[in-house]
């Protein structure tokens, strides 16, 4: 909020939308810390970290909605906090019909919110918290489902996450800025593209620019969507382990054959050339597999085929320990080798087949809590789509505007494509699919859980 009030002094816009939010942020702060400083720290067990994880999205889109209300950029209180929603679960989608038109303080923090949600608020509470005591792995684990410890020590492993993900921020940043991209818009579009968000300050997101600009983005999509954890790797040249990650593997060859897919179907059946075929397909898929949703072309305007795959994508979900959403591929990956096993043992009986990954061995239980959160992630879809369609919105919008909120992509398919926006869709429709987002972000469990009833049970 205070850097946004710089920002807002800076370009002589109103100070008052940054003002509030922030004070009231530092008295509810200061009221917490008053409240609970006298008490002893106790054990943080799995309830209060489900519930702590959820409340703590909850309260950040709420505070988060705060400047849009009292500047008037969103008058309405239910498009604000879908706005807000989106920020932080770096979906991407949008109400603003106009979005060049609001301040520019209010774009900036429309970015920042994807910004910070990217790397993870519970991360930021891991770092700037230590105090707590929590059961930080446990917590770390809700949010960004990163499995495998770099360092005995989960603090340590924020810091070093977060070096990464301000290396690739400046990285970009600095290559944007070479492609004559201007600075606001450059720190803008890094933010939306290494938190994998999709945010843009432009109303025709990146569709204006470059061919290299379109290529740098393409590129800090895949790298945002990349298992962190591969970064880390990277960076101390333990090439051994990246070669041995078969979800990478998975990851990029799954980006790979759909953009030589849809770029054949665009040279045959369109009169776009090969570069450009080839450019539109690799942006759009590399934006969609990675959930970020900018957009260098109108998708709905391609061939069925290309459309198609570009359906089909929004359930695919970046790797596991990055800032992408959706199913993610390391699940992806097991079902089918779960699958690939289980017809090998219907043509041989008696053969002992393992399911392995990144040549780990990979237990029943932990394989059947994959192929059960596929299915829940499919069950809530389906009741999704089917009250969307009751609010009143058409089939396909309703289908795709569920799957890429709970994926945290944007855009979808019908009337809320690539070049439209969330605007019209009634405001149940915007409370729902604002619900499906924190929903696919944190990874359905911490919610379903904290509807039941014996989770409130001693």
């Amino acid at each position: 909020m205070t850097a946004n009030l710089v920002l807002a002094f800076y370009y002589h816009e109103a100070l008052l939308p940054f003002t509030l939010p922030a004070l009231f942020n530092l008295g509810m702060h200061l009221w917490l810390r008053s409240v609970t400083q006298t008490k002893e720290p106790t054990q943080f067990k799995k309830k209060e970290a489900y519930l702590t994880v959820t409340i703590a999205w909850f309260v950040m889109s709420g505070i988060g909605a705060m400047p849009y209300l009292i500047s008037g950029s969103i008058p309405s209180l239910i498009d604000a906090w879908f706005e807000s929603v989106s920020g932080f679960t770096t979906t991407g989608s949008s109400i603003l019909s106009d979005i060049e038109a609001l301040p520019k303080s209010i774009l900036f923090w429309r970015s920042l919110t994807h910004w910070i949600g990217g790397i993870g608020i519970i991360l930021l509470v891991i770092i700037i918290m230590p105090s707590a005591k929590m059961n930080n792995y446990t917590v770390f684990s809700l949010e960004s489902s990163v499995r495998e410890k770099i360092h005995p020590r989960i603090r340590s492993v924020g810091f070093r996450l977060l070096i990464i993900y301000l290396m690739l921020t400046v990285g970009e940043i600095t290559l944007l800025l070479l492609g004559d991209m201007n600075l606001f818009e450059s720190v803008c579009h890094t933010f939306g593209t290494v938190a994998t968000g999709g945010f843009s300050p432009k109303n025709t997101s990146i569709i204006d620019y470059s061919p290299y600009i379109q290529y740098v983005i393409s590129v800090f999509m895949i790298l945002g969507g990349t298992n962190f954890i591969v970064h880390y790797y990277i960076l101390h040249r333990q090439f051994n382990k990246v070669k041995q990650n078969d979800e990478l593997k998975f990851y990029l060859s799954t980006i790979l054959y759909s953009t030589l897919f849809i770029t054949v179907v665009l040279i045959l059946r369109t009169d776009r050339g090969i570069e450009k075929s080839f450019r539109d397909a690799f942006f759009q898929v590399s934006s969609i597999v990675t959930c970020t949703g900018f957009a260098s072309d109108d998708y709905l305007l391609w061939p069925g085929s290309a459309s198609l795959a570009i359906f089909i994508l929004l359930f695919a979900g970046g790797s596991t320990g990055s800032t992408a959403g959706g199913i993610k591929m390391a699940r992806h990956l097991l079902a089918l080798k779960s699958i690939k096993n289980y017809m090998r043992s219907q043509l041989h009986p008696n053969a002992v087949y393992v399911l392995k990954m990144n040549n780990k061995t990979i237990s029943q239980a932990d394989g059947n809590a994959v192929i059960s959160y596929i299915y829940w992630y499919l069950l809530v879809f389906v009741i999704g789509s089917v009250l969307l369609v009751i609010t009143g919105v058409d089939l396909i919008s309703s289908t795709s505007g569920v799957a890429t909120a709970m994926g945290g992509i944007g855009p979808g398919f019908g009337t809320i494509g690539p070049v439209s926006n969330f605007a019209h869709l009634p405001a149940l429709s915007k409370t729902i699919l604002s619900l499906a987002m924190l929903l696919g972000r944190l990874e359905i469990y911490p919610l379903v859980l904290l509807l039941s009833m014996s989770f409130w049970k001693k």
